[in-house]
């Protein structure tokens, strides 16, 4: 844990940033994020972010156990709020060391892994165009020009001449990201770039600031962090297509005229009551950070707990043995994130679990215990509001099963006309 005379350090240093003082004599201190209040009056609010995981074979191939040496990776992203001025985050989490950053740009992407020529831009670190992402911490780029609208993509490239080891990385993006050999961070072409994963890695945040106000126009304290497991992190959803449920929720509310910033901070499999190699920290252990370390957050949707009770149930050999889990364990571990929440001001829209009846997570300890965490959630009054997406998403004449209008294939995850419905659902409550 970083101290707390870091924290001041990259405190002082993000004002000093912001408002053009000379930092002659200064030491750099971007290793951390600012804190949440500083980032206030600077009017940073964060536009994008992925929940960082250690490396793992995941769900398909990937490149985090491997890491990079003397390659540039491109990641293409979708930013939920406008600004003049962004900055990125990258996460080192999981690395036992620090990661040398040979250096970095961010531009608008083109098509696929080019960029548009004039707007590629060269980001720097304390000044620095290169830097270190210090182990199990996080680096934070200086602010640099190039305004952005709600809704619109930036490529972020990363250069690393050296070998990074295994990197921390968020395997399922549903969206490509591409690798070169050498140094390609400001090449306008894709040529280079000839391969390509679906997962992205070391960048875990953008965020963004100047954008004037209007009228009625939300504040930079409330965004909204969606927060969960697979069904958050968009698995059945048109990868490339930007159809994860908070996408389309950022897209509901912005063309419903009450547009706020979406953050997806969902992790695949992941669950409220343990850690998992593969799925990433137990739900409190990484609130904290995936939630309330998040520029600008002022609400955040709670939807997780079906892989707890469900993996029990499971052939899936990922997480073997998989504890049974009760209604009571599952509702104290929904009251330890609202607790956190609640102490830092922050709004809490708790979902109910969706149907899954004929999936593999299905079983008759499952269901008992969905049914009781699930009257829970509508009737306890310990959130600020309720979404009910087990009743909205129910199939016709039986509400244990996902609609089959809304069923990626698998009776669990929702596929893109089911994410769109959630978004309305969640949109109404919010």
């Amino acid at each position: 844990m970083n101290s707390l005379a870091t924290q001041t350090g990259a405190a002082l240093s993000a004002l000093v940033i912001a408002f053009g003082v000379s930092t002659a004599g200064a030491v750099p201190a971007q290793a951390v994020p600012a804190p949440a209040d500083v980032d206030r009056q600077v009017g940073w609010g964060a536009a994008w972010m992925a929940a960082p995981q250690r490396a793992s074979a995941g769900f398909e191939p990937n490149w985090s156990e491997e890491g990079f040496t003397g390659q540039s990776v491109r990641q293409v992203v979708r930013l939920t709020a406008g600004g003049s001025s962004l900055r990125i985050r990258l996460s080192n989490d999981y690395g036992p060391s620090a990661v040398r950053l040979t250096g970095a740009t961010v531009a608008y992407p083109d098509h696929g892994a080019s960029l548009q020529p004039a707007s590629v831009r060269h980001l720097t670190f304390g000044h620095a165009g290169s830097a270190d992402i210090p182990a199990h911490g996080t680096l934070v780029s200086d602010p640099v020009r190039l305004r952005v609208r709600p809704l619109q993509p930036v490529a972020v490239t990363l250069y690393f001449a050296g070998t990074t080891g295994p990197a921390t990385f968020h395997s399922q993006a549903y969206a490509s990201s591409y690798r070169a050999q050498g140094d390609h961070r400001a090449d306008t072409a894709a040529n280079a770039f000839t391969q390509a994963t679906h997962s992205w890695y070391y960048l875990s945040g953008v965020d963004v600031s100047g954008e004037k106000k209007v009228s009625g126009e939300k504040k930079r304290d409330d965004a909204v962090v969606a927060f969960g497991d697979s069904i958050t992190d968009g698995f059945g959803s048109t990868g490339d297509a930007n159809n994860r449920y908070p996408d389309e929720l950022a897209e509901y509310l912005a063309t419903t005229g009450r547009a706020r910033p979406v953050l997806n901070a969902g992790i695949g499999g992941n669950l409220v009551l343990n850690d998992s190699a593969w799925y990433g920290d137990h739900s409190a252990a990484r609130f904290q950070r995936d939630v309330l370390d998040q520029p600008g957050v002022g609400t955040v949707v709670m939807l997780e707990g079906v892989n707890d009770i469900g993996f029990s149930e499971s052939d899936t050999p990922t997480y073997k043995p998989a504890p049974v889990v009760s209604a009571d364990e599952l509702i104290a571990g929904y009251r330890r994130l609202i607790k956190q929440a609640h102490a830092k001001d922050v709004k809490v829209v708790g979902a109910t679990l969706l149907p899954f009846k004929n999936s593999d997570h299905w079983g008759e300890h499952a269901a008992t215990v969905s049914d009781a965490v699930n009257q829970w959630i509508r009737t306890s009054g310990e959130y600020d509001a309720v979404v009910d997406l087990d009743r909205g998403l129910a199939a016709p004449g039986d509400p244990d099963t996902l609609d089959p209008a809304f069923d990626s294939g698998d009776h669990l995850h929702p596929n893109d006309a089911g994410y769109a419905a959630m978004a309305r659902l969640i949109a109404e409550r919010l």
